[in-house]
């Protein structure tokens, strides 16, 4: 195992400097800008709408003192009942997928123990997770399993002189002063990060506080944490994944028209196909995660009576400073928002639909809310949720810009930022912490751009004001076509190397990463 790790680690460098060699890792066909690939399934498939959606319970820590709370997480192999009459082999947090939903609260550090019983080296995202760099999940600070041989041997797995590598265990430290917000974890390791996740390691982290509960929201069983993700299944009820390499130990990527992201058949939420839930006459805080790989989601509600929307409260930083309206919601891989589905105006019987009108045939459906009952309901959804403080474009002390688009390095084709495929040995920026930067982003292709270690603001998109849903605090941007938008950032608190990227997954193993390093 270690030769096939030293030879793959070359794979970035070699990149980077246009060697030869590695060239059929990530070379990409040359689709048409429209051309999508979607997987059709040959397992039999559930009809929409029949089985329960699963509210996960709360993972409780192992310990707690005085300022932290300790949790443990295994990753390994596992087989899950997502299909009915199949067994699937998954990757999972805790052998489970989705992983545990961890809770934290805000004043108290987390602490979580991963221990990696994989055959291949992890490494851990917090994804809209404000913490120092060596818990951030940096690509190459690779988790080896814990049969890894010696020390030498987890440096062979990557050539980034940097990287934080360990073996078997290791503690992922996140601080105790975030705001309230909606979160996800998933595996980050370079190359391999859409192979993973889709195999199944991806779990939801919400961070709570004491001021969010006094504004009176949903709560409780009304409080619905749904991670959306698409999947595929082969004829034995397997995750169906077009890798090069299936073992994800050698060759990184996936094959053919693929590159431009992969796209399953069958919705899920929760890791259960189409679901229905069963409620109450009530309001209901869905926190919204998409975790697909590439799938960009346009989400309606269709309710029999009355007028169906949403309402949005919070983005990816956590609420807004006031509700608004939403009667339609584009989620892009990485993004989560939240919102108020009010069922109140509904009667015994009804049924509303949650569709995606970017879909086709069963992927238009996403789950449904069955009302089966009347409840009385005291939730509130007030007029100011919380307090922003905008950051000003007087204020920026520089404007970078950074184009996503495809493109050639050396030999091969891949995914670049500025021309250039991702190489951990060159920060693409070095911002100050607690400067104000403008950043430009613009695209060639649909790309959801991500930034790691703090939330932005969106600024404008295609020199128009941003759109309804940019507002608040946005760690995540989906960019369509030749598009531009300017985020305004500032980061705090801690130095030390992140990344942005491309939150389409197989286009961030395919070299649309950068590092940035934050200075005092």
């Amino acid at each position: 195992m270690n030769s096939a790790f030293s030879r793959r680690s070359l794979f970035r460098i070699a990149a980077a400097v246009g060697v030869a060699g590695a060239a059929g890792a990530w070379q990409l066909t040359a689709d048409s800008p429209d051309d999508r690939v979607h997987l059709t399934s040959s397992a039999r498939l559930p009809e929409p709408f029949t089985l329960p959606l699963r509210v996960p319970s709360p993972l409780t820590p192992i310990r707690r003192d005085a300022t932290t709370d300790y949790y443990r997480i295994v990753q390994r192999r596992a087989n899950a009942v997502v299909l009915p009459g199949y067994s699937t082999p998954i990757w999972g947090y805790d052998g489970t997928f989705p992983g545990p939903l961890l809770v934290t609260e805000r004043g108290r550090r987390a602490v979580i123990t991963h221990r990696n019983e994989l055959p291949v080296p992890v490494v851990v995202h917090l994804h809209g997770g404000h913490v120092p760099e060596a818990s951030d999940g940096y690509p190459t600070d690779l988790l080896s399993p814990v049969d890894t041989m010696s020390p030498h041997d987890a440096m062979m797995m990557t050539s980034d002189p940097l990287a934080h590598t360990m073996i078997g265990e290791r503690d992922y430290i996140y601080p105790a002063g975030q705001p309230a917000a909606t979160l996800w974890y998933h595996d980050h390791r370079m190359d391999f990060t859409g192979a993973s996740v889709w195999r199944g390691l991806a779990g939801v982290h919400l961070i709570v506080d004491p001021d969010e509960r006094r504004l009176g929201l949903p709560s409780g069983t009304r409080d619905l944490p749904l991670l959306i993700t698409d999947r595929a299944f082969d004829a034995t009820g397997a995750f169906n994944y077009p890798a090069i390499d299936p073992t994800a130990l050698h060759t990184p990527g996936v094959t053919g028209k693929f590159g431009r992201g992969v796209l399953g058949d069958v919705i899920l939420v929760n890791g259960v196909p189409w679901p229905v839930h069963r409620v109450g006459t009530a309001r209901h805080r869905l926190r919204l995660i998409n975790g697909s790989n590439a799938r960009v989601y346009r989400l309606r509600v269709d309710m029999p009576r009355g007028d169906g929307h949403f309402v949005q409260i919070g983005s990816d930083g956590g609420l807004l400073r006031e509700p608004q309206r939403v009667d339609e919601l584009t989620i892009a891989p990485g993004e989560r928002y939240e919102v108020i589905l009010d069922l109140s105006g509904c009667s015994v019987g009804d049924r509303v639909d949650i569709h995606n009108d970017l879909g086709d045939g069963n992927t238009t459906r996403v789950m449904r809310f069955e009302v089966v009952e009347r409840v009385a309901d005291t939730s509130t959804v007030p007029d100011r949720l919380s307090e922003i403080a905008p950051l000003h474009r007087h204020d920026a002390v520089t404007t970078r810009r950074f184009d996503f688009r495809r493109g050639d390095s050396g030999s091969m084709s891949g995914w670049l930022i500025n021309g250039r495929p991702y190489d951990p040995r060159e920060p693409i920026a070095r911002p100050r912490l607690g400067e104000v930067e403008i950043w430009r982003l613009s695209t060639d292709l649909d790309h959801p751009i991500h930034l790691h270690l703090n939330q932005f603001q969106v600024l404008s998109r295609n020199g128009a004001p941003p759109q309804a849903t940019d507002a608040g605090w946005k760690d995540t941007v989906y960019l369509g076509a030749s598009e531009l938008a300017e985020i305004a950032v500032r980061f705090t608190d801690y130095p030390g190397r992140y990344v942005l990227h491309c939150h389409n997954l197989e286009h961030e193993d395919m070299a649309m990463m950068a590092t940035f390093t934050t200075h005092t």
